[in-house]
């Protein structure tokens, strides 16, 4: 398995992506860091660099998307949504292999 990037998710990164005058070049990078109130916190950033040693790569709806093999461990099966409403707007990751999430949604324990 691997991760998913919804079709709004995927949306969303190519608005930003536009909005910033970021090329194509730019890959979504989708990893895990220690921390946050449950253990681990989910980051989402743009960067130019992939290596195929250590990185995995996938396509979502016209978004290249770049996970490091350490926390694909973490992600496998991951499907990345983007929410908006009127209280809350951004990411939201829906992951099986979370054990316990925060209320936020932004960490998690494995």
């Amino acid at each position: 398995m691997a991760i998913k990037l919804t079709e709004r998710a995927a949306a969303e990164v190519l608005r930003f992506r536009k909005e910033h005058n970021f090329d194509d070049s730019m890959l979504l990078r989708i990893g895990v860091a220690g921390g946050g109130c449950s253990g681990f916190n989910y980051t989402l950033n743009f960067d130019d660099n992939y290596d195929e040693k250590s990185d995995s790569k996938y396509e979502h709806h016209g978004v290249a998307v770049v996970v490091d093999k350490k926390s694909a461990l973490y992600l496998d099966g991951t499907e990345v949504d983007w929410f908006d409403s009127l209280e809350k707007q951004g990411f939201t990751f829906n992951n099986p292999n979370a054990v316990k999430s925060c209320g936020c949604g932004s960490s998690f324990q494995a």
